[in-house]
């Protein structure tokens, strides 16, 4: 900006005083336009598939985080000396890698202090090069493909277990408990479905099982006949499947109406009361893992059920991790004093939080350290934890303690 010019009225110290001025409001916290003489405005954007077939999860993510702001609220926090008012900020990606890129840009330039999500890893992966670029904290309740945290920004965490730390387990529980021997395997063709899909096969050839085939489909198909004819036609003991809900449901209904006796296993995508509405009766007996422990079992589990649900509805799978996300941010700006990313995120890298899920402690990639995984089993619709089974000793409800610096949708 110019400030003296051939027709300038500003001369001498009077330009010198008012030059100050604009360049002392262009940086620091006084300049910070969350930030006023008396107190911080604090936002927290929220990404998720508010649309589409996945929109039940993207609520569920949006009503965790929604549920720690407001309870922030009321905590009286101060940073700096200053009182805070938390602010949700929501954005719909609609599951879309190129519409999520947009929102988050969005959200940079609504002058975000941290950001919860994606859901997807598709959407999750490309955004976060844009939190990065400008140094925003991003930390996802969902997305579990490796590359996401392995991409080297610094910015980027997540509060669940990744694909390996998944696929592995679901590998051992393929081979080691469902007694398969002969696998099918499908994915979705996204990040987050193929992601998983190939994992889990990694996992169970490692463990002896011989993949027959690997077939894929895309995110919104519902017609999987010319796959699973493909697929009958070599009698595998286990079909595996990457991907989600609006997909596994119907799939598991086509395969049983093929009179196809597999066994189906599928990740966290598909472990929802979604895929029980669309399978219907052909759920029984089939399999699903949910990274982390069964609402009951985590540590604030129980208390949070009672009060989301007596407000939102239903957990649909993922709102306590959207809801510790928040919780993390907060934590990191608390120690740090400050909600300004740069001052915080330091803090972020060496935090122990105790959230309703787990505590919160991130390795050198950004992974949750230690992070569990839990399979279960569909029965009269009721997802249940598959357990101990006294008779034979075996390891049925496979919870992961996986090494902390192991990389963990």
């Amino acid at each position: 900006m110019r400030l003296v010019g051939k027709s300038s009225i500003l001369t001498g110290s009077a330009g010198l005083v008012l030059a100050i001025l604009v360049l002392s409001g262009c940086s620091g916290e006084e300049g910070d336009s969350r930030h006023s003489a008396d107190h911080w405005d604090v936002k927290i954007g929220s990404v998720a598939p508010l649309s589409g077939p996945q929109s039940h999860l993207g609520a569920d993510n949006e009503n965790g985080a929604r549920l720690a702001i407001d309870d922030a609220n009321t905590q009286d926090i101060r940073l700096g000396g200053k009182p805070v008012h938390f602010e949700l900020l929501s954005e719909d990606d609609a599951a879309d890698p190129r519409t999520a890129t947009i929102v988050a840009q969005k959200l940079v330039d609504d002058g975000v202090n941290g950001v919860v999500g994606h859901l997807n890893s598709g959407t999750t992966i490309p955004a976060a090069r844009i939190y990065a670029d400008e140094g925003i904290p991003q930390i996802s309740p969902s997305a579990t493909n490796p590359k996401y945290t392995h991409q080297g920004f610094p910015t980027a965490f997540r509060v669940m277990a990744n694909d390996e730390q998944q696929g592995q387990v679901l590998g051992q529980f393929a081979v080691h408990v469902a007694d398969a021997r002969t696998m099918a395997v499908i994915d979705d063709a996204t990040a987050y479905g193929q992601g998983l899909a190939n994992e889990f096969e990694k996992a169970a050839s490692r463990q002896g099982a011989r993949v027959l085939l690997h077939e894929h489909t895309d995110d919104h198909s519902t017609d999987f006949s010319a796959i699973l004819t493909r697929i009958k036609a070599r009698q595998p003991d286990l079909i595996f499947f990457g991907g989600m809900d609006a997909q596994s449901g119907p799939m598991l209904k086509q395969l049983r109406e093929l009179d196809l006796k597999s066994v189906f296993l599928t990740g966290d995508g598909g472990c929802s009361k979604e895929f029980f509405e669309l399978a219907g009766e052909a759920s029984e007996g089939s399999f699903c893992s949910l990274p982390g422990l069964p609402l009951e079992e985590m540590p604030k589990g129980r208390d949070f059920k009672h009060r989301f649900e007596a407000r939102f509805g239903a957990i649909q799978d993922y709102a306590p991790y959207s809801y510790d996300a928040v919780g993390a941010l907060i934590a990191a700006m608390k120690k740090a004093d400050s909600p300004l990313p740069e001052r915080y995120l330091p803090y972020l890298k060496t935090l122990e939080y105790p959230g309703v899920t787990a505590l919160i402690r991130f390795d050198v990639h950004g992974d949750l350290a230690g992070g569990a995984v839990t399979v279960y089993r569909w029965h009269q619709g009721i997802r249940v934890p598959v357990r101990e089974d006294a008779s034979t000793g075996s390891q049925l409800g496979n919870r992961s303690g996986v090494d902390e610096n192991g990389a963990g949708k």
